[in-house]
C-alpha cells in the first residue's frame, strides 16, 4: 500500500485513508495485530510521526486499539462499528439478544424471498464449516464460523442497509456469543441451523423468520437460566 508522491498538505489524511482501507477490505481483520510502526513507515514511505498520528486517529475513531507493549490491534471495521462497540459494550445482554433476534428474523424472512443459488451455495458451505468448527471444540473458531454464517444469512436478504448495520454490530454480537457458549463447547449448547437453511431454500418465510428469531434468545436463556420477561435483563442476572 505505498503512497504515490503524497502532497504534504494532505499527507496525514492519505495515510489514514490507506490504513483504513486495509481494515475495511479485510486485509487486516478484526482481532489481528497491524504491522509495527517501523514496518508502516517503510511500507508507506512517510515519516514516523505521520504514521503515529494516523494510528492514533483511527484508535480515537474506534477502529484500532493501541496496547502498550503488545502492539496495535483492529477492533472494528468502520467508525460506526467502533461507535457501536463502545456504546453497547455494557448493554443489557437481553437487549442485545432481542436486537439480534429482531434483525436476524427480518433478514431471514427477506432471504427466503430473495436468495439466489449463489447465496444457497454459500450458506451450505458455511453451515458445514460451522459444524466442523463445533466438532473441533475450539470456541473461538466456532464463534467466528457462527458469526460468518449469520452474516451470510443477513446478506442473502439483499438489503444493503440491513447488512451494513448488522456487520457494524458484529463484534458486539460476537462478544455475547462468546459469553453464551462459554469457555467449553458442550452438547447442550449446540443449536442446529440446518432448518434455517432449508427454510430459506424452500422460500418458507415464516419458518425462516421463526428459526432465526429463536437462536439469540435461546442463547440468552441458556446463559441466564430463565426465559425473557417484561423487566428482565440486568436484574435477572
Amino acid at each position: 500500500m505505498p503512497l504515490s508522491h503524497p502532497r504534504r498538505s494532505a499527507l496525514s489524511e492519505q495515510v489514514i485513508a490507506a490504513l483504513r482501507a486495509q481494515i475495511t477490505s479485510g486485509e487486516w481483520s478484526v482481532g489481528s495485530r497491524i504491522p509495527t510502526e517501523p514496518e508502516l513507515v517503510e511500507q508507506l514511505g512517510v515519516a514516523r510521526n505521520t504514521v503515529r498520528e494516523a494510528v492514533r486517529a483511527l484508535a480515537h475513531n474506534g477502529l484500532l486499539d493501541i496496547r502498550q507493549g503488545s502492539g496495535t490491534y483492529v477492533v472494528a471495521t468502520s467508525e460506526l462499528a467502533g461507535v457501536m462497540q463502545r456504546r453497547f459494550a455494557d448493554a443489557d445482554p437481553l437487549h442485545i439478544a432481542e436486537l439480534r433476534s429482531t434483525l436476524e428474523s427480518s433478514a431471514a424472512r427477506l432471504a427466503a424471498q430473495r436468495r439466489t443459488e449463489r447465496d444457497l451455495g454459500q450458506l451450505d458451505a458455511l453451515l458445514t464449516r460451522r459444524e466442523e468448527a463445533w466438532g473441533s471444540g475450539d470456541t473461538e473458531r466456532f464463534v467466528t464460523a457462527d458469526a460468518t454464517f449469520h452474516l451470510a444469512v443477513v446478506a442473502a436478504s439483499h438489503n444493503d442497509v440491513l447488512t451494513a448495520m448488522y456487520a457494524d454490530l458484529g463484534e458486539v454480537l460476537r462478544d455475547r456469543l462468546r459469553e453464551g457458549v462459554g469457555a467449553e463447547l458442550t452438547p447442550d449448547a449446540h443449536m442446529d441451523h440446518a432448518r434455517l437453511v432449508d427454510a430459506v431454500r424452500a422460500g418458507d418465510q415464516e419458518t425462516a423468520a421463526a428459526e432465526a428469531a429463536a437462536y439469540a434468545l435461546k442463547c440468552w436463556r441458556r446463559t441466564h437460566g430463565t426465559a425473557p420477561a417484561p423487566g428482565a435483563g440486568r436484574s435477572a442476572r
